[in-house]
Formats: C-alpha cells, sequence, structure tokens
C-alpha cells in the first residue's frame, strides 16, 4: 500500500480515510496492537477458505423518484445519466449505496461502479447454533461521479451485539475499507430480531445518501423447535400446517396468541432524502446539515405508489442479473432499475404476517395498518416475552417508530370480503402509510409521494412464500 501524507489540520473525513487505509492489514500494524486486534478468529477471516456468504461492493450511482412537482434548483438532478449512457431513463437522483456482488467474475464486479442500489440489499441469516458463522466480505468500487471523495467505507450492523469490535464496523474501533481493497466480515449472531446495517464513516453522509438497509436474525427455534412449537418450514419441516417461522425463540404453542409464528414475512425499510444533500454531492458541494428536511420519505427505497410495483430478485444469495452483473429491473418499470425491494404486502385470508420495521431516516415515523390490529412481538431485536415469560406484546393499529429503531409485529390478516371491501381485483386492500404527513411527501410542491403501501388480502391463490418480501403470485 502506497503511504499517504497527512496534513497538519485533519478534517473527519481526511482522518477516517487515512486511518482506514493505515490499519487495513493486521500484518501493517505494530506487534503490540496487532496482538491485540488479531486473534485467531481474525486471521482466520480473513482467509479465503471457506468463502463468504455475501460478497458487497460500495460504490455510487443513481435512483428514481418521481419528477413532478420539480425542486427548484436541486431536484431532478440535472447531471443524471441518460440512457446514452447505458441507464434507463428516468433516473435523477444521485445516492451511495452498496451493491450484491456475490459470484461474479472480476470484470462482472468492476461493471457495478456506478450501479448502487437504494436500499442496500435485504439479507438474513440464522442464529448461531455452535457451527454456523456467517461471512459477510465487503469491497469499495470508489464513487465515479466523484472521483475527488476517496472515502472509505464500513458495514455496521446498528444494534447488534458484537462482542468482537474489530467486525463491527464503527471505524474508530475497528476498520474501514479503502478504495480497492477487500475485507471479510464474520458474524456469530446470537439474538434474533431485526437489524439494520449502514456505512459508518461520515455516518451521517453515507446513510443519508443511501448505504443503509435492513437485515434480520432469524430464531434457532426454526430449526430446533420447542415446547409446543414445532420445527418451522425454514427448518425443513414438511409437515401441513406448520408456520413458515418464528421471529423469537418463544417456546409458545401455535395456538397461544403470544407465539411468533408466521407464514410470511415482510421488510419494511424507512429511509429520506433530503435533495439538496444528493444534489450537492453530485456537484461538489457541501450541504448544512443543519437545514435537514425530508423531501421524500421512502419505504424500501420508493415513494408511493411506486411502492406497489413489482420486485426485482428477492433473492439474495442467488440474485437475478444481466450477463454484465448488473440488476435487472423489475417486470415493466425500467426506472425501478436500482429500487428493486417492493413495499407491497400479499398474503391469503387468516394467514399469520410478520411485518420487520427498520427505520433509518432521520425523522420518527407513525406507521398505520388502518383496518387491521398488529401485535407488537419484539422491538429493536428484543422479544416483548419477558425473561420470566410474561407476555408483554401488545395489539396496535399504529408504531411511533425514530430513528434507529426497528419493530416486529404480527398480523392475522382479514378473512377475505370480496364485497364491498373489495378492491374488484380479486383481494382486499388495506393501507399502510406514514400519519406523520409533514414527512412523508415532497413538501417543495405539496406532491403525493411518500411512505406508504398496501396490505392486499386475497381468499387463497398466494403461494408460499420463498424469500422475504415474495409476492408468491
Amino acid at each position: 500500500m502506497s503511504s499517504q501524507s497527512i496534513s497538519r489540520s485533519l478534517s473527519r473525513r481526511r482522518f477516517l480515510k487515512n486511518a482506514g487505509g493505515t490499519l487495513f492489514g493486521a500484518s501493517l500494524l505494530p506487534k503490540f496492537v496487532a496482538g491485540v486486534l488479531a486473534p485467531s478468529e481474525i486471521v482466520r477471516a480473513q482467509a479465503t477458505d471457506p468463502p463468504p456468504n455475501l460478497y458487497f461492493a460500495g460504490t455510487d450511482g443513481w435512483i428514481h423518484l418521481p419528477p413532478s412537482p420539480p425542486i427548484e434548483f436541486y431536484f431532478p438532478d440535472d447531471l443524471a445519466p441518460g440512457t446514452d449512457r447505458g441507464y434507463p431513463a428516468g433516473l435523477n437522483t444521485y445516492i451511495f449505496g452498496f451493491r450484491n456482488i456475490t459470484g461474479l467474475d472480476d470484470t462482472q464486479k468492476a461493471n457495478q461502479k456506478m450501479r448502487a442500489q437504494h436500499n442496500a440489499p435485504l439479507f438474513w441469516v440464522d442464529q448461531f447454533n455452535g457451527s454456523n458463522e456467517f461471512r459477510l466480505q465487503l469491497t469499495n468500487l470508489g464513487l465515479q461521479q466523484r472521483p475527488d471523495l476517496t472515502d472509505s467505507h464500513t458495514l455496521h450492523w446498528h444494534g447488534f451485539r458484537n462482542v468482537i469490535t474489530f467486525f463491527d464496523g464503527e471505524p474508530t474501533g475497528s476498520l474501514s475499507v479503502p478504495i480497492g481493497r477487500n475485507f471479510t466480515y464474520v458474524y456469530r449472531p446470537r439474538d434474533p430480531g431485526t437489524y439494520m446495517y449502514h456505512c459508518h464513516v461520515e455516518d451521517v453522509e453515507h446513510v443519508h445518501m443511501g448505504m443503509t438497509g435492513p437485515v434480520f436474525v432469524r430464531a434457532l427455534q426454526n430449526f430446533t423447535g420447542a415446547t409446543g412449537a414445532p420445527i418451522a418450514r425454514l427448518g425443513g419441516n414438511t409437515t401441513a400446517g406448520v408456520p413458515m417461522g418464528y421471529a423469537y425463540n418463544d417456546g409458545r404453542a401455535l395456538s397461544d396468541p403470544a407465539s411468533t409464528a408466521y407464514d410470511r414475512e415482510f421488510a419494511i425499510f424507512l429511509s429520506e432524502v433530503w435533495a439538496e444533500a444528493h444534489w450537492c454531492d453530485s456537484h461538489i458541494q457541501l450541504p448544512d446539515w443543519s437545514d435537514y428536511k425530508a423531501d421524500f420519505s421512502l419505504l424500501n427505497g420508493r415513494v408511493y405508489p411506486d411502492t406497489l410495483a413489482p420486485n426485482g430478485s428477492v433473492d439474495p444469495f442467488n440474485p437475478a442479473r444481466d450477463g454484465n452483473g448488473d440488476l435487472i429491473a423489475p417486470a415493466g418499470r425500467p426506472e425501478l432499475q436500482y429500487q428493486p425491494l417492493s413495499a407491497l404486502v400479499t398474503c391469503n385470508a387468516g394467514e399469520r404476517v410478520l411485518l420487520r420495521f427498520a427505520n433509518l431516516g432521520f425523522r420518527e415515523a407513525s406507521m398505520t395498518l388502518a383496518g387491521i390490529k398488529m401485535r407488537v412481538v419484539g422491538r429493536d431485536a428484543t422479544p416483548m416475552i419477558g425473561r420470566d415469560g410474561t407476555d408483554n406484546s401488545y395489539e396496535t393499529n399504529t408504531i411511533l417508530i425514530g430513528a434507529g429503531e426497528s419493530f416486529d409485529c404480527i398480523f392475522t390478516a382479514p378473512s377475505f370480503s370480496g364485497g364491498s371491501g373489495s378492491s374488484g381485483q380479486g383481494y382486499d386492500s388495506y393501507v399502510l402509510h406514514n400519519r406523520r404527513l409533514t414527512q412523508v411527501s415532497n413538501l417543495s410542491g405539496g406532491g403525493l409521494a411518500g411512505q406508504r403501501t398496501e396490505v392486499r388480502v386475497y381468499q387463497s391463490v398466494v403461494d408460499a412464500q420463498q424469500y422475504p418480501n415474495d409476492w408468491g403470485i
């Protein structure tokens, strides 16, 4: 690694960049430091065998937001790429982000520069059972729109109880990944629940620009069962009537109202776009974060009605990609190529549906499911069943979710009406939306874009779910 000179006056950005570049390998550290930061687990983690379960890349890119009403001067961004540069029409907002590059060759990996997605890829892991370590390798492709920024990147699980700070992703206590380098994170997830992850370098900027996404840990009970709780379908059980999985290790019978068994699961990830900040980053300017205003509020990287549009690929371990390794756009919506995750919830009447809410916007949200009660079974990856077995879960149709918080909520789909309550399209529709109206719209022109989606209840036509957010239709 080439040495870098350090100026007498270091900005936070420059300090973190140099720290990441200088402290990248244990072999480069002083011996007394290497002895502390390089236990056998860390040395083994950086080996090539076994290979990582997932391989992510940090880079920049462009996404689509409703272009009308415009925000004077800042949106749509006049530097957005067009079809002449190989991008779909309609991209208008600059982002930083992550991409899943698992299984790509070196040429394909390099082609993903400037093709980040928002939100970052959804993924999940199984609770640690003594042998199933999860490995995620991160590389830094750099920023094509901003080659002057040589920021390092990290991957930090917000709220995750990581006893080895080396793998935490907070750059003052672990390592950051410079451009062109790789780093492998190793996890032993011991606490099931819903989390979120993000880059922790220049974290206000990088989080807001899109380097953030949902991640969750599936309960060990899926595979071992418990008193009154059979092994779930996720554990390989093919017996009729067993649940897909459990949100937590509850040890409750399926008939118990406090059971966290579910038939379907959907990630609902909340984030925001302040158009001025995104414009400033693409135009080599610095925003004043004290002026922050959420012009757009997003669910799974989209705003309504795009939240109802089809998914792109929903399998992070075997994503559908073209020959160049690029994402395949959702059917009929090429402009959503880099926003692959739908927020539409589909289910059959009578099914138990787990909604995994996570908020990494900077504003509190009031998420309301009109017409259906949700049971809150977990908050911040902590079950609502206490250690003494007391059931502290509760029913509500609204959760107040602050920045950095997560909720696990289960509802039972109502009976299919097929009558006046039906949409006339073969399903009953229930609105899931943010009631804090001052935070859900493009406020510059009073637009309708915001954190809103639907729960669609069918009679029985939705197939068994294969992956989270899979519609099954």
